[in-house]
């Protein structure tokens, strides 16, 4: 299958980019190195050209209903111009994905899928669509730009009427760098704080280059996905396809918060009923002590090296300065405290249980 381009491909070779296939799509995966990039969403403000994401429009009197029937949160609390973490049931017990619902209006919603299910999202949506909502598919004509940082609304402040000390999980379409309509949302996946812009494929230059501009007194550079991974993971916040899949359960993964049984939704029951009997493994963050990265699919053990579980997501957390992880253990070693190992070419290093997320904010 060929990879697809984001529309500003052109922009980020010409910024000196590594481009790496990723999810279907040619990506940026750095610009200079992972831990200045790193730093720099930590410390100032970065830009991530995150435009393989997915959205969709649903709209129509039963876009609400049907949103209620395929995710686990309730979507009746929303109001217009709130946003909320969500997930689909896959109907086994595992999760299709996890996703942003947006409410534009009482009959307007839009959905952000990641780009690695954008098809598979898309076909399990309008499988269940049995009340004709309109639904379409606006990913490919869609950017998105995440800038994110503690100097984010500095940067973008002279682009936008938008009063940007939003609330966590809002939104405003508002005018941006010229341009009307624009969707700027608050909802993060760094916890540096920033915003999401969303502008039509034909936006997207102009925008770009106004907030490269707009930031360059605040030292704003453009940001790969080495350093939205490690940013994300020293959150303790799930990727899909590492921590959360098909076979994960939500409840394991820590994901009860979102799983709201005041409305009916697919695997509710099956859920409900989990919830009750407590699940037999849970989604943990650990931290090294023995000096060791911890590496996607590296064994977990307990003391004697008896496999228990494995690592989803590690990395060396560069604000920490020692490696950190989240991996699937049996109960009895979740608690805050208990000792793990990672079996790192036939050596256990120690490791420790720890509260996410590993960074405070």
């Amino acid at each position: 299958m060929s990879l697809k381009q984001v529309p500003l491909h052109h922009i980020h070779q010409q910024s000196g980019a590594k481009i790496v296939p990723f999810a279907g799509f040619e990506m940026p995966v750095r610009y200079s190195s992972d831990l200045d990039e790193h730093n720099t969403v930590r410390n100032a403000v970065g830009i991530f050209d995150v435009s393989h994401m997915g959205e969709f429009i649903l709209k129509g009197e039963g876009a609400l209903d049907l949103i209620q029937r395929v995710s686990a949160n309730d979507a009746s609390t929303l109001f217009d111009g709130k946003v909320q973490y969500s997930y689909l049931p896959n109907g086994r017990g595992g999760i299709v994905d996890d996703l942003l619902v947006y409410r534009i209006s009482e009959v307007e919603y839009m959905l952000v899928v990641n780009a690695s299910n954008i098809e598979k999202d898309w076909n399990w949506i309008s499988e269940h669509n049995t009340q004709g909502v309109d639904m379409v598919n606006i990913s490919d004509g869609m950017c998105l730009f995440a800038v994110q940082g503690p100097l984010a609304a500095k940067a973008l402040e002279s682009l936008t009427p938008a009063d940007l000390e939003m609330t966590y999980y809002t939104f405003e379409k508002t005018d941006f760098a010229g341009y009307a309509n624009v969707i700027v949302s608050a909802t993060g996946y760094t916890g540096a704080g920033g915003f999401e812009i969303y502008v039509s494929n034909h936006q997207a230059e102009g925008v770009w280059n106004a907030i490269m501009e707009a930031g360059k007194p605040y030292g704003i550079k453009p940001i790969g996905l080495g350093a939205r991974d490690t940013l994300r993971l020293e959150m303790g916040y799930n990727l899909y396809g590492n921590d959360i899949t098909d076979e994960t359960s939500p409840l394991e993964a820590g994901l009860g918060w979102v799983t709201k049984f005041t409305h009916d939704f697919i695997d509710a029951d099956r859920l409900k009923q989990q919830k009750e009997q407590g699940v037999e493994r849970k989604l943990v963050g650990f931290e090294m002590i023995d000096r060791g990265i911890p590496r996607g699919h590296y064994e977990l053990t307990d003391a004697d090296g008896t496999k228990i579980g494995e690592v989803t997501s590690g990395t060396q957390s560069p604000t920490l300065g020692k490696g950190i992880g989240l991996g699937y253990v049996p109960v009895a070693f979740s608690k805050l405290g208990s000792e793990l190992f990672v079996k790192v070419r036939d050596k256990l290093l120690k490791a420790q249980v720890v509260k996410l997320p590993f960074v405070k904010k």
